[in-house]
């Protein structure tokens, strides 16, 4: 299985999940939001528009990691993925 992790490398969840999802053998890419310009638009626009997002809008929480499988559904859930 192989799923991209959005988030960013100052984020313990975000950390967190990198490493039980490379325990688990899942391939996984990393787009850091913050290091990367291009992963923040994508991720903003995420955020504004996915009803995933709809409970974190408008609140202080980012809403990361974001986790995207291979067939381009979206969750906010660790356990989700790893199952």
């Amino acid at each position: 299985m192989k799923v991209t992790v959005i988030g960013s490398h100052l984020c313990p969840d975000t950390l967190y999940a990198l490493n039980c999802l490379t325990a688990a053998g899942v391939e996984a890419s990393f787009q850091d939001i913050l290091s990367c310009h291009a992963a923040l638009q994508t991720y903003l626009h995420v955020r504004e528009t996915s009803e995933l997002y709809t409970d974190i809008r408008g609140t202080q929480r980012l809403g990361v990691p974001c986790f995207v499988r291979e067939d381009g559904t979206m969750t906010l859930e660790l356990k989700d993925i790893l199952g």
